[in-house]
């Protein structure tokens, strides 16, 4: 062989160079995985960071406040109380002999309720008749003896002195006799307390009346024994809110609702007003009357009055869903352009049901928040629901 002529490798030098390249693409490969695991814990990161930020960013639905077409009806709730009605005390003491007339039954003026047994009084009339009669015996005998000492002293029989006195004590006699019969009167007015009485035609509508319960007049814990109420024409007092005071007038024809008649509608006429705002309530009482043959409205039932008024200027409404009650008194979230959250305080000026109608603090490009969750708070960022439109103040 010559010198030039290279001799074939070694079989350990072989193996070490094919080690080596096996470690080299080891090598790449570990880092190739170990690259791809960073970029994918990345990407998983940077994801979840998003869905963690959209996961707490609130989705709202917004509603916009709508200017009312035409001012439609203010109803308010009113009290049924009877045109006439009276509770019948005992004017004298006694014991229940019996009663006439129970709860329901349709009674005329004068007519007898119950009746009274009153035997201390039966024996203080009698003792004041008997009175009243010696006080007469006593009277005619002053004025036989003042006539014969009048006609003495004509004679100069006596003095002038002792006929005087004679006169005085027949006009005293009279005076004395005249008290007696007073308090026969009086005592026989009592006597007929004893059977008391309808004060007007109307319907009995309450009895606390016992056969044989002892009643007692003139105290504190008195309790009326029957109370008698005209049903035939009722008054209706609603209180009108100061805002809306104004459009109620004297005259107007209004509606009437009463929940144990859904569907039907009774009609009043406004006939009276207070005409002062009441400092605790901020509203005007007014009377309404309405008439009832049928006997269907009742004294004390509530009743829901409509009022036909006029749209009120500047008013706007909004679902009642938008509400947020709280400390600093009624409130709307609104959201501005910038996706934020801004609360508002606003001024109700009357209760519709689903709507409210607000008289101040909203405009009609703000965007309020309908069925704001609890935990909403001025500041928070929000995001509008896709699809979130505003039709007569509902979100559709």
């Amino acid at each position: 062989m010559s010198e030039n002529q290279e001799l074939p490798p070694l079989p350990d030098d072989r193996q070490t160079r094919n080690l080596k390249r096996f470690g080299i693409g080891a090598a790449i490969v570990a880092v190739a995985v170990v690259g791809f695991g960073i970029v994918s814990r990345n990407r998983a990161d940077h994801a979840l960071a998003e869905t963690a930020s959209t996961a707490s960013t609130l989705t709202v639905t917004v509603v916009h406040p709508t200017k009312p077409a035409e001012g439609g009806d203010l109803a308010l709730p009113g009290t049924i109380q009877a045109f006439n009605s009276a509770a019948i005390y005992a004017r004298t003491s006694g014991y229940m002999n019996r009663w006439l007339v129970d709860i329901g039954d349709r009674v005329t003026a004068g007519q007898a309720l119950a009746i009274l047994d009153a035997p201390d009084l039966d024996q203080q009339l009698a003792q004041a008749r008997a009175d009243y009669q010696t006080t007469l015996a006593q009277e005619s005998l002053a004025k036989t003896t003042s006539v014969r000492w009048a006609g003495l002293r004509k004679q100069d029989a006596v003095s002038q002195q002792e006929a005087d006195e004679k006169a005085g004590d027949y006009k005293a006699k009279i005076a004395v006799a005249n008290a007696s019969l007073a308090n026969v009167k009086r005592l026989e007015a009592e006597k007929g307390f004893t059977i008391l009485r309808a004060p007007f035609a109307g319907t009995v509508t309450s009895r606390s009346a016992q056969n044989g319960a002892l009643v007692i007049s003139g105290t504190a814990a008195a309790q009326p024994l029957f109370t008698v109420s005209d049903n035939r024409r009722m008054r209706i007092y609603v209180r009108v809110p100061q805002t809306y005071s104004g459009q109620v007038r004297q005259g107007m024809v209004v509606k009437m609702t009463l929940p144990e008649f859904p569907g039907r509608t009774f009609t009043g006429t406004l006939t009276r007003s207070a005409g002062a705002i009441d400092n605790a309530s901020g509203a005007v009482l007014v009377q309404v009357e309405a008439p009832n043959a049928s006997g269907e409205l009742k004294p004390g039932a509530f009743v829901q009055v409509s009022f036909p008024l006029n749209a009120q200027s500047g008013a706007l409404r909004i679902p009642a869903s938008a509400l947020i009650f709280g400390a600093d008194g009624t409130t709307v979230a609104t959201v501005d352009p910038s996706g934020h959250v801004a609360m508002k305080k606003i001024v109700i000026a009357r209760d519709l049901g689903k709507q409210i109608e607000v008289a101040q603090g909203l405009k009609t490009s703000d965007q309020i928040v309908d069925t704001p969750p609890d935990a909403i708070q001025a500041g928070d960022q929000v995001k509008i629901a896709q699809g979130a439109k505003a039709d007569d103040g509902r979100a559709s």
